[in-house]
């Protein structure tokens, strides 16, 4: 239970308080992995160190010939709309388009991601293909790392006590030096890799002069097929060449059985995924199906509330200035429904699985079961209970008119990821929708409807006789 809140204004008020920390304590920043497990009692801490008051610190974006830099509070989200990320980095921003859903990037970080270790966070695939190094910082002084060499094991890291991540660092991508990173998961949002897959090449012409793949949930750690390698080094990228290092992949790897696929099936994957990759790259076709626009569900340059927390909750919810006390260890949802009253948003998996939860915060679309209360601090709070003007807001209008509020439960999350939509996107296509709402779910299938009252409510369409209303 968490009993203590913690938000330092400054990198060095952080590391102060991260200073002969135990393992009761734990920063946060996204806490979209760190609240899941807190709720599952995984790592369980009693006192939490927020860094989002960090962002001028912590949030950045550099280059320089050769490298990308970015800080350990940069998102999903700000990796697949920075343009240097994709003219730098391909396969990052191609790994972040498939992390969770929407409210999981506008506030999950790439450091947040690296640091919880897992072999199917997508992230670090790409990152060790990357070549990427993290910057570690503590009281006395800052180190470099190889990502390669920071995850040690299954979840565990190289962070020594006292250090957090500052920053991070991957060789930039160019004419002569291409990747990609594929994943194959058992649906299209929210899903945990059953494989993913990161590559980078090198060219001297036609020829591969260094070879990098790196695959993700095959072993407790990111594993690099150096036998595959090895095989494109020195030759032109073809058909035949490509298919080899594939099956050379395959048996490199060491996966295991699990729920989402054994060891077997990993193989097979790994060697289709690889060979698919190798083809693109060859073909020049790398980043095909990467949208130039992303659904962000976010204002744009949306930043933080930094005011310092003295123990109650002061912020702006639905317009109107709430005080929330003893919330040091409930999440956002909690508090909005138990403390503030606002009992729209509802918690249908507590995990950021569903999306029935989904709020406003300081402009972004995220689940509020994943954020810790007192990160409301200062904040500006918008819930489905605030949504509506004198009149109800276009979408809330379009749900009724299309009858897609079936029996209700998953509807307020649903409203508020589509409203945030059709802020961002003035005529989003029905692609763009799914996209909004793959977070979302509807536990009565009833996703055309939900789709085609988002389609009408953003051009401001009147009911369309042909959709069967309460059929």
């Amino acid at each position: 239970m968490v009993e203590v809140f913690l938000r330092p204004a400054n990198l060095a008020e952080a590391l102060d308080a991260l200073a002969g920390a135990g393992p009761e304590t734990r920063l946060v920043a996204g806490g979209t992995d760190l609240m899941v497990e807190l709720g599952r009692g995984v790592k369980p801490a009693s006192r939490l160190i927020d860094l989002t008051a960090l962002e001028d610190e912590l949030r950045f974006v550099t280059t320089r010939p050769g490298a990308l830099t970015f800080g350990a509070l940069t998102t999903h989200n700000d990796v697949l709309e920075g343009e240097a990320f994709r003219q730098a980095a391909l396969p990052l921003v191609q790994a972040c388009a498939e992390v969770g859903a929407p409210q999981i990037r506008a506030r999950g970080t790439i450091a947040g991601n690296l640091v919880t270790a897992s072999p199917a966070n997508d992230t670090i695939t790409a990152l060790v293909a990357l070549e990427a190094e993290v910057e570690l910082a503590g009281r006395d002084g800052r180190r470099r790392l190889a990502v390669e060499h920071f995850c040690t094991g299954f979840r565990a890291t190289a962070l020594r006590p006292g250090e957090l991540v500052r920053a991070i660092t991957v060789r930039s991508l160019g004419p002569a030096r291409r990747g990609i990173f594929l994943k194959l998961g058992l649906r299209r949002a929210q899903a945990i890799a059953v494989v993913n897959v990161a590559i980078v090449l090198e060219f001297e012409g036609a020829t591969v002069t260094a070879a990098r793949i790196a695959l993700g949930c095959v072993g407790p750690t990111i594993l690099r097929a150096k036998t595959a390698e090895a095989l494109l080094i020195g030759r032109p990228l073809d058909r035949a060449i490509g298919t080899a290092a594939a099956a050379a992949a395959a048996t490199d790897a060491v996966p295991i059985d699990d729920i989402r696929g054994s060891a077997g099936y990993r193989r097979t994957t790994i060697a289709a995924l690889v060979e698919r990759a190798l083809e693109r790259i060859a073909d020049g076709t790398e980043s095909a199906g990467l949208p130039a626009d992303p659904v962000l569900l976010e204002t744009p340059n949306a930043r933080y509330a930094v005011e310092p927390f003295s123990g109650i909750v002061v912020a702006t919810i639905n317009g109107r200035r709430r005080h929330l006390a003893d919330v040091a260890g409930l999440s956002l949802l909690d508090a909005l429904r138990d403390r503030a009253g606002l009992t729209g948003a509802k918690e249908g998996c507590a995990e950021g699985e569903c999306g029935a939860c989904t709020v406003w915060l300081d402009g972004r679309a995220v689940m509020s079961c994943l954020v810790p209360a007192p990160q409301a601090h200062g904040a500006t709070v918008t819930t489905i209970e605030g949504l509506a003007g004198e009149d109800l807001h276009p979408v809330q209008q379009a749900f009724i008119d299309y009858g897609a509020v079936q029996c209700g439960f998953c509807i307020p999350g649903m409203i508020m990821a589509g409203a945030k939509l059709i802020d961002e996107f003035t005529a989003p296509s029905s692609d763009e929708i799914r996209t909004a709402i793959s977070g979302n779910i509807c536990r009565c299938t009833g996703y055309a409807k939900i789709v085609a009252a988002i389609e009408a409510a953003a051009v401001g369409e009147e009911v369309d006789e042909r959709v069967e209303v309460g059929a």
